[in-house]
C-alpha cells in the first residue's frame, strides 16, 4: 500500500496563494478591522465634503482642522489610557478649564513669565488629576461618580479663580505665540505636541511592563491583583497622568486664544475625548484599544465638525452627531463582544 506525498492541490494552483492569503490576514491583524473601518470612514467624509468644498481638502484648511483637533487629540489619548485600565474621566474638559485659567494668571501675576505660567499649570493638572484618583481608589467611588463630580467641581474653581471671566493676555509672549501659533517643518507646533504626547503613550502602553499592565489590570483586575499588580497605584498614577495632559491642553487653549478660559474652548472636550477613544476601539470595560484607532478617529470628528461648519450645519446638529457616534461605537462594541442586550431574553 502507497502514500502519496506530492504537492498539495492549492500550491499545484498556484504556489503564492497560501502566502498571499496570510500575508493579507497579518496586515489585516496589524492594523486591525476597526482602524481599517475608520480610515473608510475618514476617506468618505474627505471625499464627500471635498466635493461639497473646493476649499475643504486644500492645505490651509487641513492645518485648521488639526490644529481644532489637537486639544480634544491631547485628552482623547489619554482618556484610551483609563478606559482600558478600566476607568473612565468625564472631568478632562474642566480639568483643561482650570489649568488655562491658572497657566494665564500665573503668567501675568509673575511679571509675564511663561515658564512660571506654564509650571504652575502643570502643578494644578498633577494635584486635580491625583485628587480624583485618590477618590477613587479610597473614596472606593464609581469612576464614572467620581469624575462627574470632579467635572461640576473643577469648573466651578476656574470660575471662581477668574470671576467667569477670561484672564490675561499672553499674546505679547513669544513662547506662547510659538506654541498656539508657530510650526515646525511646516506643521503647527500643537500638532507636533500632540504627535510627541501621543507617541510616547503608545510606546508606554505597547512596549512597557507598565503598559502591559494596565491592560492586566483593565482585562481582569482580580487575576492581575494575585499576580501581585498594585492596582491602587496603577489608578492614581493613571488619574496623575490625565491631570498632566489635561494642564497641557489647557496651556495649549491659553496660547491658542491669547487669554485663560475658564470655560470656553475647554466645554464639552470630555464628550468628544470620549466619542474618540470609543470609536478608536476602547472597550468601555476596559482591557481592550489603542492609541493609533484614537488618533483616526479624532481626525474623523474633526474632518466631520469641520465639514459640517462650512457647509453652515448647525453647531447643534454638530452635538447630535457626536452623540450619535457614541451611541453606535458602543452598540458595535456590544454586538461583537457577544455579550447578552440588557432586557432582552437570552
Amino acid at each position: 500500500m502507497s502514500t502519496t506525498t506530492g504537492t498539495p492541490p492549492a500550491a499545484k494552483a498556484g504556489g503564492n496563494l497560501p502566502h498571499t492569503s496570510g500575508g493579507a490576514t497579518r496586515i489585516l491583524a496589524s492594523v486591525g478591522a476597526q482602524n481599517l473601518s475608520l480610515i473608510g470612514a475618514l476617506v468618505v467624509v474627505l471625499a464627500l465634503f471635498g466635493t461639497l468644498n473646493d476649499n475643504f481638502l486644500s492645505l490651509g484648511n487641513m492645518q485648521v482642522i488639526a490644529e481644532a483637533a489637537t486639544i480634544t487629540g491631547l485628552l482623547a489619548v489619554v482618556q484610551t489610557v483609563v478606559i482600558i485600565i478600566g476607568g473612565l474621566d468625564i472631568s478632562v474638559g474642566s480639568q483643561a478649564g482650570v489649568a488655562s485659567v491658572v497657566s494665564a494668571m500665573a503668567f501675568t501675576s509673575a511679571g509675564s513669565n511663561p515658564y512660571l505660567g506654564i509650571a504652575a499649570a502643570l502643578a494644578v493638572g498633577v494635584l486635580v488629576g491625583i485628587v480624583n484618583g485618590l477618590v477613587i481608589v479610597y473614596g472606593r467611588v464609581n469612576p464614572t461618580i467620581a469624575t462627574l463630580a470632579g467635572l461640576a467641581a473643577y469648573k466651578g474653581l476656574a470660575q471662581l479663580l477668574s470671576d467667569g471671566r477670561a484672564q490675561g493676555y499672553v499674546l505679547n509672549d513669544d513662547l506662547f505665540v510659538f506654541l498656539g501659533r508657530g510650526k515646525i517643518a511646516g506643521l503647527p507646533v500643537m500638532v507636533w505636541i500632540l504627535v510627541l504626547v501621543a507617541l510616547g503613550v503608545h510606546v508606554l502602553l505597547k512596549y512597557t511592563d507598565i503598559g502591559r499592565n494596565i491592560y492586566a489590570i483593565g482585562g481582569n483586575d482580580t487575576a492581575a491583583r494575585l499576580a501581585g499588580i498594585s492596582i491602587n497605584k496603577y489608578l492614581i498614577a493613571v488619574y496623575g497622568l490625565i491631570g498632566v495632559v489635561a494642564a497641557v491642553a489647557g496651556v495649549l487653549l491659553t496660547a491658542r486664544t491669547g487669554s485663560g478660559q475658564p470655560v470656553s474652548g475647554s466645554e464639552g472636550l470630555e464628550l468628544k475625548a470620549i466619542t474618540a477613544a470609543a470609536l478608536g476601539g476602547c472597550a468601555l470595560k476596559g482591557g481592550k484599544g489603542g492609541i493609533g484607532g484614537t488618533l483616526l478617529a479624532v481626525a474623523l470628528l474633526g474632518c466631520l465638525e469641520n465639514g459640517l461648519t462650512v457647509q453652515g450645519v448647525n453647531s447643534f446638529w454638530q452635538n447630535v452627531a457626536q452623540g450619535s457616534l457614541l451611541v453606535i461605537a458602543v452598540v458595535i462594541q456590544q454586538r461583537r463582544s457577544g455579550e447578552r442586550p440588557i432586557g432582552l431574553p437570552a
